[in-house]
């Protein structure tokens, strides 16, 4: 077996460590909530978008499925940094020292950050969405009987996916950093980052004009933060590069004056 297979073995061994490590995690976070699951789905049923609502359930296993799914939503959200953390010691043996601790202190605002996407979704647009939806009801004289269980998977599919995409700004920070990513390729292709955040609008949010627009101007200001934040990034990232030169030609400068002078030793040994 050569050395390139290997590597990939490794690799390939190192990412099942990885996943077991979140799987092991997972399952504590869900016993955990077991506990929790119920009273936040009595919140989630009395506050908020859907203070007012009355819910039905038009399965048997309706209970059991919301209940099991919250469980899951939930475990993935207190377990969020876990994988973060994992991914980081993923690729950590590719980085400098300095890169290693730098990037390792953006998981915690990355959570905060996803925290924030789900409290946007929910205590912002989902009001908006709701109220909207039951306005057209009302204009098309349509009796509207939400089932908890579609409730639900329309509230999980809102609030999830906006915590991810508030990844954004740790994400192009920390590409930034380690040089992959040139703050101006995102100036440069400001206006195709626009047209995919805005189809990605389209996807997440209800077809109606105004939820559409209410979701994607915060995503442009999201971006446009993010290239300011990247372009700290990159600046600490072109410091390193200049301060590693600059180590290496005085370690080089050193390595041929030692040179020079173990020629010398040499010389006055051998008179």
């Amino acid at each position: 077996m050569d050395e390139k297979q290997l590597t990939v073995i490794e690799h390939i061994e190192e990412v099942r460590r990885r996943l077991i490590i979140v799987i092991v995690f997972f399952f504590i976070g869900a016993i955990g909530s077991f506990f929790l699951a119920k009273p936040l789905i009595r919140y989630l049923q009395n506050n908020g978008p859907a203070n007012d609502l009355t819910f039905n359930a038009f399965n048997v296993l309706d209970p059991i499925f919301i209940y099991l799914k919250v469980v899951v939503v939930l475990a993935l959200i207190l377990i969020f940094p876990v994988i973060l953390y994992q991914f980081w010691a993923f690729i950590s043996p590719g980085l400098l020292e300095q890169e290693r601790r730098i990037t390792l202190s953006y998981i915690p605002f990355a959570f905060l950050l996803f925290l924030g996407g789900m409290a946007f979704s929910y205590f912002v647009l989902m009001p908006y969405v709701m109220s909207f939806m039951k306005m057209m009801a009302g204009d098309l004289d349509v009796t509207q009987t939400i089932g908890i269980n579609q409730y639900f998977n329309f509230l999980i599919q809102i609030i999830i996916p906006f915590g991810l995409v508030f990844q954004l700004p740790v994400v192009l920070l920390f590409l930034s950093r380690l040089g992959v990513l040139n703050p101006e390729w995102l100036v440069k292709f400001r206006k195709y980052s626009y047209f995919g955040l805005f189809v990605l609008a389209a996807f997440i949010t209800p077809p109606d004009l105004f939820s559409h627009l209410f979701t994607t101007v915060p995503l442009f200001v999201l971006y446009e933060v993010s290239v300011i934040i990247s372009r700290f990034g990159y600046r600490k990232y072109l410091k390193a590069e200049e301060e590693r030169k600059l180590e290496e030609i005085k370690a080089e400068q050193q390595r041929q004056i030692d040179e020079v002078m173990e020629r010398l030793n040499e010389d006055e040994s051998s008179q």
